[in-house]
C-alpha cells in the first residue's frame, strides 16, 4: 500500500477559526511544510518517488534542468536503499520538507530497508554527490537512510 501524508503550516489559525496568539503564531509559521511518502520497498515505486520530488521542486522555482537534477539524485538515492531488488512487506519512506518563501530550501530524507550501504567510491554514490548540494547518511536497527539537501533560487 502507498501512503502520502502532508503536514502543512498552521494558518495560524486555532481549530476554533480564533487567531492564535501573535507569539504561537511566529512559531507556528517558521515552520516547513513536510510531505511524507511511503511506497511498498520495490524498484516498480521508485516513479511515484521521482514524481513526488519533481513536483516539490516547481515549488522552490527551480529550472527543468534542476528539477531533472533533483529526480535523478532521488531516484539514485532510493536504488541505493533497496540494493536493486524488491522487499516484500518492507516499505521505502520519503519525507520531503520543503522550506519557507525566501528560503525554499528542500531535503529529503529516504530510509529503506538495507541494513549496509554500498561503499560511498561507487558511481552511484558520485552520481548522488554531484547533484545533491549535502548527502547524509546512517542506519539503524530497521534500515539506513540517505537525506539529501537542495537549495532553493533564494540561497543559490
Amino acid at each position: 500500500m502507498s501512503t502520502i501524508r502532508g503536514r502543512q503550516r498552521s494558518d495560524l489559525f486555532d481549530r476554533n477559526g480564533q487567531a492564535e496568539p501573535a507569539e504561537k503564531a511566529e512559531k507556528t509559521a517558521r515552520r516547513p511544510d513536510v510531505v511524507d511518502l511511503r511506497v511498498p520497498a520495490d524498484p516498480a515505486y521508485l516513479a511515484v518517488v521521482r514524481t513526488a520530488a519533481a513536483g516539490l521542486g516547481t515549488r522552490l522555482d527551480l529550472t527543468l534542468d534542476e528539477i531533472e537534477d533533483l529526480r535523478i539524485a532521488v531516484d539514485e538515492a532510493c536504488s541505493l536503499l533497496l540494493a536493486g531488488r524488491a522487499h516484500p512487506g518492507r516499505t521505502l519512506e520519503a519525507a520531503f520538507e520543503v522550506g519557507l518563501v525566501g528560503s525554499q530550501h528542500l531535503s529529503v530524507t529516504i530510509s529503506g530497508p538495507v541494513a549496509h550501504l554500498p561503499r560511498e567510491a561507487s558511481f552511484s554514490w558520485s552520481v548522488l554527490r554531484a547533484l545533491a548540494g549535502d548527502v547524509l547518511t546512517g542506519g539503524g536497527a530497521e534500515g539506513a537512510w540517505i537525506k539529501l539537501s537542495v537549495p532553493g533560487r533564494a540561497e543559490r
